[in-house]
C-alpha cells in the first residue's frame, strides 16, 4: 500500500493482477473501480477480509504519510 496524492476516503487498496486493476474499499470490500478477473478477485477478497485491520492500521498511516506495516501474503 502507499499513498497517492490523489488518494482520498473511503479507505481503499488498489489490487493489480496482471493489466488489470482495481480498486477495493476496506470497509465493505466492494470494487470501486475497475475490475479483476473472477479468481483474482475471490483471493484478493479473502486476503483482505482475514488482514482488514491491518489494512485500516495501514491506511491511516499512510494517510499522516508514515510507512506502512508489510502484511502477510493470503496462504
Amino acid at each position: 500500500m502507499h499513498w497517492l496524492e490523489r488518494d482520498h476516503p473511503p479507505p481503499h487498496f488498489h489490487a493489480i493482477y496482471g493489466d488489470q486493476r482495481a480498486v477495493i474499499n476496506i470497509e465493505t470490500l466492494e470494487e470501486m473501480e475497475g475490475r479483476l478477473p473472477r479468481r483474482a478477485k475471490v483471493h484478493v477478497l479473502e486476503w483482505a477480509d482475514e488482514h482488514r485491520a491491518e489494512l485500516l492500521e495501514n491506511w491511516e498511516l499512510c494517510a499522516k504519510k508514515q510507512q506502512p506495516q508489510k502484511i502477510p501474503p493470503l496462504e
